[in-house]
């Protein structure tokens, strides 16, 4: 592995986490919109639902050189990527509030008449998340940092 390659994962972590950040944001500013804009074929406003980042390893990247070498056949990973948004199936929280706009007006599976939706945004689970993206980003500057350092005391050796 080389000193660049090292630093291209770190950097696909950072950018991962990031966009953690980000939907985490999202999903605590939509904590109780129940309205989306969207209504279900019955006419019932479709409420908002969490939004989660799925993270798989990503393929290094195939240059010319790397592709004659026997070292990578396709089976290495070189850093992360997001592969998808997906929304969460969790249930979501109902409330008999009859006098609400966004109240059901025609019973549905799962929502009767005077119910209101609720996202299924779960305040203590979304920081529960952004604690572990920020211990994760800063997990990774630390190796971008090591990576820096090895690269300064590598280019004080070559000075001689």
């Amino acid at each position: 592995m080389g000193l660049f390659t090292g630093m291209n994962i770190s950097a696909s972590a950072l950018s991962a986490q990031k966009l953690r950040f980000d939907l985490i944001a999202n999903n605590i500013a939509n904590i109780n919109t129940t309205n989306t804009g969207k209504t279900t074929p019955g006419g019932n406003p479709i409420p908002y639902r969490r939004e989660v980042a799925v993270l798989s390893s990503r393929k290094p990247q195939e240059d010319f050189a790397s592709f004659l070498s026997a070292r990578n056949k396709g089976l290495a990973s070189e850093g992360v990527e997001v592969s998808r948004v997906v929304e969460s199936n969790k249930p979501l929280r109902l409330e008999y509030n009859p006098d609400s706009p966004d109240a059901a007006k025609v019973a549905e599976p799962g929502i009767p008449v005077g119910y209101v939706r609720y996202p299924n945004v779960n305040l203590v689970e979304e920081m529960t998340d952004l604690i572990s993206a920020s211990r994760s980003y800063e997990a990774n500057v630390t190796v971008l940092n090591s990576f820096k350092s090895m690269a300064s005391k590598a280019l004080e050796i070559g000075k001689g």
